[in-house]
């Protein structure tokens, strides 16, 4: 080799050396992705218009929709508002979060976030609007994660003359007030719809257009058809309509930064809504969640997919698309080959839980593509949803119809039915309100077996277990009144949470 060539070579290789590799933490800003996670509180995913609401007016998510992915089969672990937040953020299952499983409780402390996790790798995080998660000091021994946001903000207007309540005050100043350095995840929470409501005394007409017509409503089945109830419900519409402007607001903000062709948009919400036979509950109007994905994978915008997704598939995706391994906490597959191909299948089986929320339960429920099973562990308890649904005038509507003998549907009569079935089955596709348990039914023995043998095993794999005693009612299941008990939750002779006795809350399995 000659002196000219060898030098050539050297000078080459002093070149490279000084180049480093490309980390999660030290990557060029501009092609790493961003991520927006947009949560309702309490919308059910038959109140959106691209899923088939013949009144709610949700223009922008509809748009959306046309932009991006709309997931027709997705579901919550829990139809709680805490527990569901606490899998989205972990990717675990309620039982898998310790304490986290059941309402107000924290998330423990040495799990972490998809949030921590893209901060760690470099990302800006920021949660605005409602919170309603916390975390448990780190124990012993175990090494603490990367805390899950940079910033919070509530969501509040801050200037007195703004009215704005739905915790969506400042999402575009979160848009718009990042480090420019940086890529960045975005949390944002409404507070709409969740009771009481409060949109109807800040309607922006200009912004949100007309308030919905409580006379025009076609209302859900489980309802009685009284001018009250129709009010309630038109007051929850409102705010779904204010929520809907809102996201708007979010990605027009995206788009004017010039930030939309690289951002992954996720809109869901955290369970169903607040009224008989939806928040809380196991059947499709309480875990069923509208989700709605956009991002520059997608590789058919303005389609739908009707796979089977659960919640806890979003961290996965998350940390995927942003080139970022993925701890071993993570519970659920990722959903990126839905970007690729929106028929590719990632998963068999949904499962859910019902846990403490304001009253003692302790249910969990299976879906395949069509079929849903319920294993109900308190068969002799009511399920009537949370106490605020319980103090509305749908709910006492429909109690005090039932107390003057008026004749109840089958969805009526669910919302106060005690004893419950132990087991129940519904063939999703024919009976889409979940109102025909086939139990018993012979033509469905294989379909009861399948389902049965995949609970068992999740049950088994993940951990998961029924305690003797767990938290008992704090409220009136007939008014949704306080009992006064004198005692707070959270103290350390607290009734331990599912999965407790086999330390649920350092199993990873996915159980599928």
């Amino acid at each position: 080799m000659s002196p000219s060539a060898r030098f050539c070579m050297i000078a080459v290789a002093i070149v490279l050396s000084s180049i480093s590799p490309v980390s999660a933490a030290d990557g060029n800003n501009e092609s790493r992705p961003n991520f927006v996670l947009i949560i309702a509180d309490d919308v059910g995913f038959r109140d959106i218009g691209c899923y088939g609401s013949p009144d709610a007016r949700t223009p922008r998510l509809d748009a959306l929709a046309g932009e991006g992915l709309r997931m027709t089969n997705a579901f919550l672990t829990a139809s709680s508002c805490s527990p569901s937040r606490a899998s989205i953020i972990t990717g675990r299952y309620p039982h898998n979060n310790g304490p986290a499983c059941e309402l107000h409780k924290p998330i423990p402390g040495h799990l972490p976030s998809v949030t921590g996790i893209l901060r760690k790798a470099g990302y800006f995080t920021a949660l605005s609007g409602k919170n309603h998660m916390t975390w448990t000091g780190v124990p012993d021994g175990e090494t603490a994660p990367t805390p899950a946001f940079d910033r919070i903000d509530n969501g509040k207007p801050t200037e007195m003359t703004t009215r704005n309540g739905g915790g969506h005050a400042r999402w575009v100043d979160a848009v718009k007030d990042r480090p420019v350095d940086q890529p960045f995840m975005l949390w944002l929470a409404s507070y709409d719809a969740h009771r009481a409501w409060d949109a109807d005394g800040q309607w922006d007409e200009a912004a949100y257009g007309p308030m919905h017509r409580p006379e025009s409503l076609t209302l859900p089945p489980a309802f009685m058809d009284t001018p009250e109830t129709r009010q309630d419900f038109a007051s929850y519409l409102n705010e779904v309509t204010r929520f809907d402007h809102f996201v708007g607001e979010v990605v027009d903000a995206l788009k004017s930064e010039k930030l939309w062709d690289n951002t992954y948009l996720f809109v869901l919400a955290d369970n169903g809504r607040p009224f008989p036979r939806g928040k809380t509950r196991l059947n499709d109007d309480g875990m069923q969640t509208f989700l709605i994905l956009t991002g520059p994978r997608i590789s058919q915008p303005g389609t739908s997919s009707d796979s089977l997704v659960s919640v806890i598939d979003i961290a996965p995706t998350i940390t995927e698309l942003a080139g970022i391994d993925r701890p071993e906490t993570f519970q659920g597959p990722s959903m990126v080959p839905l970007y690729d191909d929106p028929q590719a299948s990632i998963r068999p089986f949904a499962f859910s839980e019902h846990n403490w929320h304001d009253y003692e339960a302790l249910g969990r429920a299976v879906r395949d593509q069509r079929y849903l099973y319920i294993e109900n562990d308190r068969p002799e308890l009511a399920s009537q949803g949370p106490a605020d649904s319980v103090r509305s005038p749908t709910h006492q509507d429909l109690r005090r119809a039932a107390g003057q003998g008026v004749k109840l549907s089958d969805a009526q009569a669910d919302v106060l039915r005690a004893p419950r079935p132990a087991r129940e089955l519904y063939d999703r596709k024919s009976d889409p309100y979940q109102t025909n348990n086939l139990i018993d039914s012979n033509e469905h023995t294989e379909v009861q077996t399948r389902l049965t043998a995949a609970m068992k095993t999740w049950r088994a794999e993940t951990g998961d277990s029924v305690p003797d005693s767990i938290t008992p009612d704090k409220f009136d299941r007939d008014t949704g009144e306080s009992l006064k008990l004198g005692k707070k939750r959270g103290s350390p002779s607290d009734p331990p949470p599912p999965g407790h006795d086999r330390d649920a809350m350092h199993v990873n399995r996915e159980g599928i």
